[in-house]
């Protein structure tokens, strides 16, 4: 008799954890929602949440993917497989050929949903080409220094010409000027040479008178 108030307890908690439990529950089912991008080479990623509270599907999702090209190409269905990095993500089966695709992801369980995105896969833009630019020309302080070098060689040599010239003026001016003196010296000797006979006549007169 003491066991059935306890026994009547554990039924009533038991009750209590599923009727709170059940909304929980039910939280976990209904649509989901499906976030497709692409995955930056190629292929897509795939998360499916639930729409109403985002929170993860944790059951298993059956979906597959399908693309058509900007050129006109086709790709799949092919299934979408779970993936390693999240419970609640999925990538493709397969990989997207290289160029742009519009890819459009349809779930059908554990509820339907479809998405459509837009990506581009395997095209890696390509860095431009850098032009390789020209040999770059002796610098132009080379062609400068030569005329340079000329009209310093052209002035020195003007410049020796010059006291060359100078130089010779004085030889031929000093050579001009050595008759001269020596004329010079003549006549101051033959001056000296008459007043010397001048004076001695004077005197020899001088003399005589007395």
């Amino acid at each position: 008799m003491k066991k059935a108030p306890a026994y009547v307890l554990t039924v009533l908690l038991a009750g209590l954890a599923l009727v709170l439990g059940a909304p929980a529950a039910a939280a976990h089912g209904g649509p989901i929602k499906l976030e497709v991008t692409g995955d930056g080479a190629d292929n897509v990623n795939v998360l499916v949440t639930y729409k109403e509270d985002g929170h993860p599907v944790t059951e298993i999702v059956a979906a597959t993917l399908k693309a058509t090209s900007a050129d006109g190409r086709s790709f799949g269905p092919v299934p979408l497989r779970s993936a390693p990095e999240g419970q609640n993500l999925y990538h493709s089966a397969e990989p997207l050929p290289s160029g742009e695709w519009r890819v459009t992801v349809t779930a059908t369980e554990p509820s339907k949903a479809k998405a459509t995105v837009r990506v581009k896969a395997g095209v890696v833009a390509a860095a431009p080409a850098v032009a390789a630019l020209p040999a770059l020309d002796q610098p132009t302080s080379q062609p400068t220094s030569q005329p340079t070098s000329q009209a310093t060689s052209q002035a020195t040599a003007s410049a020796r010409n010059g006291a060359a010239a100078a130089t010779t003026a004085g030889d031929d001016d000093g050579a001009a000027g050595t008759p001269l003196m020596i004329g010079v010296i003549v006549l101051a000797a033959l001056a000296a040479v008459a007043a010397w006979i001048v004076f001695a006549r004077r005197h020899t007169r001088a003399g005589a008178g007395h």
